[in-house]
């Protein structure tokens, strides 16, 4: 059974009046958590474009290139974007209900922070209330300020990145320090962990960009500190 199709069959619940809410509560055990992952990162979606005003083509694309949403599944993925931005809670809940569900693997909320900041960025901007929406979220999901300031470097629009940021590391560490921290976020990011923590298979692609980016945050630190 695809994922879209587990998809639709866990909205049908939403025929019978209930909310968006109801079906996270129900979606918290593999192999249920990859229909929850995905759902969750549209609710979400939805509630940032409702809080920045727009919804872009680019960032409508950009969310395609990542889940390959087939034609005939694009009603579903539009009705769970459009429930989410008209249902009457705030993101606030949505995101709280989210880390409840994965509280016992937090690098699900990181992977999940990782396709809001690549959704927000496609249109090559990154609006201020984006940024505002997108903090709160990781403090509901319990991610460091360090943690955060990481990802936004790694996607946010920048003609020079500072490398020390993407890596979530500190200037004053050794480079042997860095070189732990590095390699441990390799491992994280590779596609059999990732499918371990339930992460849908179509969400990994995202890894690969993460993993270009810390890649090169390392060689620039290293090749600076070999200079």
């Amino acid at each position: 059974m695809s994922l879209w199709t587990r998809i639709t069959d866990a909205l049908s619940a939403l025929a019978k009046g209930e909310g968006l809410g109801a079906v996270f509560d129900r979606l918290r055990s593999p192999p249920e958590r990859s229909v929850a992952f995905t759902i969750a990162v549209i609710a979400l979606s939805a509630k940032m474009a409702k809080a920045d005003g727009r919804v872009t083509r680019d960032e409508v694309t950009a969310f395609r290139e990542v889940f390959q949403v087939p034609t005939e599944e694009e009603a579903a993925a539009s009705r769970v974007f459009n429930l989410a931005r008209e249902d009457v809670a705030g993101f606030e809940e949505y995101a709280a209900r989210i880390a409840r569900m994965f509280a016992d693997n937090p690098a699900v909320l990181s992977d999940l922070m990782e396709g809001l900041f690549h959704i927000a960025c496609a249109d090559g901007a990154y609006h201020p209330k984006e940024d505002m929406f997108l903090e709160r979220v990781a403090e509901i999901f319990g991610m460091s300020p360090r943690d955060f300031t990481s990802l936004r470097a790694r996607h946010v629009p920048d003609a020079a990145p500072d490398p020390y940021a993407v890596l979530g590391v500190d200037s004053t560490m050794s480079l042997e320090e860095i070189r732990a921290v590095w390699r441990s976020q390799v491992r994280e990011t590779h596609p059999d962990r990732m499918m371990g923590r339930g992460v849908p298979e179509e969400a990994i692609r995202l890894a690969e960009m993460r993993l270009r980016s810390i890649n090169r945050a390392w060689e620039e630190i290293s090749a600076h500190r070999r200079d």
